[in-house]
């Protein structure tokens, strides 16, 4: 049988059919999401150490604290001066009946039922309502302006066994005296002035310590005992001066470097005064 020469090729298609369309993976999309996550969460907490202050991040810090307190005793407060420093060791509360040092300071005793520092337990209805009353002339004052509000920045309240502890530190860009010696600046006459207002409300007696920062080298002659001494009598003038009785002042004490508040004991928050309102009758 002869071909015609012009029939069309036949061309035979095959069609390969697969059962499912293929997966193309999105873990891109996780990771993704967790770096939107991250992001978010930094700039929120950015944002959160931009617009509290240092009462209401330590009431924060204790509140994701793993720590288990042996003892109910809050470590942020529900105010402003009833917690501690975010800076200090007490960021994770110590609330049990051990220590944080074989020979612990003031400040890094545990606040439990065998503490040393205590929770305020001893201390009589007066003198506790007393207490109160300091603690709430002093919150007052944050309403006032923003130099008071600046000026409470350097300011927290703790209440112990021996009575009212009011501290005042300095912060970077804002010390209490000049560098290396015991002369004031302007941020501490005021804070004198302000302390002396609030404490003028009690007739408890008063005690006031200055504590220092370490120095960065062994020296021969070490100025901190001399230097811590002194402060604490200049903060006695200060606070005499702006009108506290003379006849209140119970002891004055120079704790050194030997109390520091801050892991890095040459830190500058362990510059610090307490002023103490101590209980009537001790």
């Amino acid at each position: 049988m002869a071909t015609q020469p012009n029939a069309a090729p036949v061309i035979i298609k095959r069609k390969k059919i697969v059962g499912g369309q293929q997966h193309h993976g999105g873990a891109w999309k996780v990771a993704y999401a967790d770096f939107v996550t991250a992001m978010m969460a930094f700039f929120m907490l950015m944002w959160l150490l931009n617009a509290t202050t240092e009462k209401q991040r330590k009431g924060l810090a204790d509140y994701f604290s793993p720590t288990a307190s042996i003892v109910r005793v809050s470590g942020g407060g529900d105010g402003v001066f009833n917690g501690d420093s975010v800076f200090t060791d007490m960021t994770l509360v110590q609330n049990g009946t051990g220590a944080s040092a074989p020979e612990p300071g003031q400040t890094r005793r545990p606040r439990g039922t065998d503490g040393d520092t205590g929770s305020g337990s001893n201390i009589a209805p007066e003198d506790r309502a007393a207490f109160d009353k300091v603690e709430e002339a002093l919150r007052a004052f944050s309403g006032e302006s923003m130099v008071s509000e600046d000026l409470l920045r350097h300011v927290v309240t703790r209440l112990t066994d021996e009575g009212l502890v009011i501290e005042i530190f300095s912060l970077p860009g804002a010390p209490l005296f000049e560098a290396g010696s015991d002369r004031p600046t302007p941020l501490l006459t005021e804070l004198a002035r302000m302390i002396a207002e609030v404490t003028g409300i009690t007739v408890n007696p008063v005690a006031i310590g200055a504590h220092m920062p370490a120095y960065p080298v062994v020296l021969a002659q070490n100025p901190v005992w001399a230097q811590s001494g002194g402060r604490a009598d200049l903060m006695r003038g200060l606070m005499i001066g702006a009108g506290l009785d003379a006849a209140r002042v119970r002891r004055l004490v120079g704790h050194g470097d030997r109390q520091p508040v801050t892991p890095d004991p040459m830190a500058l928050r362990n510059e610090r005064v307490e002023v103490i309102l101590l209980r009537r009758g001790v």
